[in-house]
């Protein structure tokens, strides 16, 4: 029967031998230990496990802050995104408001032709009722028309003569009065451009100063 060989030790190179042979520093060697009690082997598998669960959740944590990063990046942009076409439909909106005025306006003037003249009148009333002459520069007006602006000149006190002048080269709707000391004069189409002109400045000092968005309604 032959006898099991010793367990063998490792070399140690470590260490360190005096000139005469002396072991000057030596290394303590210890085998590693090969056998653990159940509670010892619970309590390694508790720690692994510990210690996975707290790696785990720090990479958790990681990928969701970056996700929420991504998310408020992208909310961010969205929102500026949002408020250019807030804005490019605020523009819009005032265009086509403009342009139903406009088309609304037209047709109030081609039934009622005297209608600007004589809201003129009607609104000037105290400058003009005591001149002794009224000039009406205008283009295409009936005997209808010219007696619905007599009467409203009556009717605000002016007890002179009313003269009109006709003249085709003036747009439609368009007049000019003109009296002793003063004169008043309306273009529909320069009162559009100058109304949308208005409104496109004061929608452009708005910009990005308008109600804010609530992107969460």
């Amino acid at each position: 029967m032959t006898a099991a060989p010793a367990p063998s030790r490792p070399f140690a190179f470590d260490q360190e031998f005096a000139e005469d042979g002396r072991i000057m520093r030596g290394v303590e060697w210890r085998p590693a230990k090969r056998a653990y009690l159940p509670a010892e082997v619970e309590a390694l598998v508790a720690q692994a496990a510990a210690e996975a669960r707290m790696q785990a959740l720090a990479e958790v944590e990681g990928q969701r802050s970056a996700a929420l990063a991504v998310v408020a990046d992208g909310v961010a942009r969205g929102v500026a995104a949002l408020a250019d076409v807030a804005q490019r439909h605020r523009e819009e909106s005032a265009d086509l408001a403009l342009a139903c005025g406009r088309v609304l306006a037209s047709a109030a003037l081609d039934r009622f032709p005297a209608g600007a003249v004589t809201a003129a009148v009607e609104a000037l009333g105290r400058e003009i009722e005591a001149q002794a002459r009224l000039t009406v520069r205008t283009a295409g007006l009936d005997d209808e028309a010219r007696r619905q602006i007599e009467d409203a000149c009556a009717q605000v006190g002016h007890a002179g003569a009313v003269v009109f002048r006709d003249d085709p080269a003036m747009p439609p709707a368009a007049f000019e009065l003109g009296w002793a000391d003063g004169r008043a004069e309306y273009d529909p189409e320069g009162a559009a451009r100058r109304l949308a002109d208005a409104l496109h400045s004061a929608l452009a000092a708005e910009g990005g100063h308008a109600e804010p968005l609530n992107v969460g309604a």
